[in-house]
């Protein structure tokens, strides 16, 4: 697999559109659903979370030939921290006076990314709740923006960027064990307010 991401790569830096369409095709999804769970309501006032991926991924590939990337996990890892700096670029221009969104309301909506988001719902959701998982998608972003901003991080890496608890706990420079805690007791949120009455 990595070998092939490795030719899949050459490929897309030598400009070769099928090599690019495959790693966008391929990464897109759970890019979108990172961005609509991080973005917070400001960003997603104003800016689709599909729109936003799209200009990560732009951007990424502009920059590909220039990084040491060591197999695919390391190109989606970069690929999000290029999604993170993004969303606080974007949060630091919707937040200038002029542009004040606090007077705005958000219009969630379904969007490509929102089956990876639906997954990491699943995760939590009982087969009942799982049937009607579309339609409190909204409720559910919301219950994951609401999470204390280490709680959000972890289970954001965890269930939808796909890192296990050592990767995370090196990103976020904790231990595992913290890492597991901040994952449980996000998840255990998430569950606690999605059963609450909407």
């Amino acid at each position: 697999m990595e070998r092939d991401f490795a030719a899949e790569l050459a490929a897309a830096r030598r400009g070769e559109a099928h090599a690019l369409d495959s790693l966008f095709a391929r990464n897109l999804p759970p890019l979108v659903a990172f961005l609509r769970a991080r973005s917070g309501k400001a960003i997603a006032a104003r800016e689709s979370a599909h729109d936003l991926a799209q200009s990560v991924f732009r951007e990424v590939l502009q920059d590909v030939d220039r990084i040491e990337l060591k197999g695919e996990a390391a190109f989606r890892n970069w690929l999000f921290q290029q999604a993170t700096r993004k969303i606080l670029d974007r949060a630091k221009f919707h937040g200038r006076e002029r542009r004040d969104v606090g007077r705005e309301q958000a219009l969630p909506s379904a969007s490509p990314g929102a089956d990876a988001l639906l997954a990491c719902y699943a995760s939590i959701a009982t087969p009942s709740r799982h049937a009607a998982a579309k339609e409190e998608l909204g409720r559910f972003e919301s219950a994951v923006q609401q999470l204390p901003e280490n709680q959000r991080d972890a289970v954001t890496m965890s269930r939808l960027m796909g890192l296990d608890y050592a990767q995370i706990a090196e990103q976020m420079g904790l231990t595992e064990s913290a890492v597991r805690g901040l994952v449980a007791r996000g998840l255990a949120a998430l569950s606690s307010a999605l059963d609450e009455e909407p």
